[in-house]
């Protein structure tokens, strides 16, 4: 299911949204104007290696903050900048400007943190902001399930403009990163994606939402 926009609107501009949109956007523009080895690097020092962090390294916390930044091409960072623009504006309302800042870089924190508790041996860099995007996406569950996400949905070969309830819509995405997240943790060969980073950031946004959100729901 690909999601094209939501039926919530938000009251005010959403100016941290798109601040952090833009920076994502900047440090990839930025990624792209590096040669190979300048790039393998720039991912070695700024991404989140798990092993550096359970050792101690040097900096190696400050890559908590700083893999968030970065992204490993264009599929990456325009599907989590797309679904951070569709998802992240009416949350932000919720929060305010400076709580949807904290909660944010929060979510993608505990994220992080739980992939490196499942994987502390692991040498390969974690980039890109899924993880606190996913924490987005659980305050989103709380605070607006009775929203509707439309979304190109597959119907026999066709895609199709379908509105489907973001608890829906959401419950099924958990439930997919659980089970690839499981796959994952028995050796399965997914494709290198960090789903333990997804699952950790949509439970951290679930859980800590009422901390942050202004009014009540």
């Amino acid at each position: 299911m690909l999601p094209l926009y939501d039926t919530a609107r938000p009251r005010r501009f959403p100016l941290v949204n798109w601040i952090l949109v833009l920076l994502n956007g900047l440090v990839f523009y930025y990624e792209i104007t590096l040669g190979d080895q300048e790039l393998y690097r720039f991912i070695r020092d700024w991404g989140l290696v798990p092993a550096k962090l359970t050792a101690d390294y040097a900096g190696g916390w400050v890559t908590i903050l700083t893999s968030m930044f970065l992204h490993g091409g264009w599929v990456h960072i325009l599907a989590n900048m797309w679904t951070l623009i569709i998802f992240g504006d009416n949350v932000e309302d919720r929060m305010g400007h400076a709580g949807y800042l904290v909660f944010y870089l929060l979510s993608g924190s505990a994220a992080a943190l739980l992939q490196t508790y499942l994987s502390p041996a692991s040498q390969v860099p974690m980039v890109g902001a899924s993880g606190a995007i996913a924490g987005v996406l659980g305050a989103y569950l709380i605070l607006f399930p009775h929203a509707r996400v439309a979304s190109l949905v597959p119907i026999f070969f066709i895609f199709t403009l379908v509105e489907i309830p973001a608890a829906i819509f959401l419950g099924f995405w958990f439930v997919s990163q659980l089970f690839s997240g499981w796959l994952a943790l028995q050796g399965a060969d997914l494709g290198g994606i960090a789903w333990w980073v997804h699952i950790g950031g949509f439970v951290f946004g679930v859980l800590s939402v009422r901390f942050f959100a202004r009014r009540r729901y």
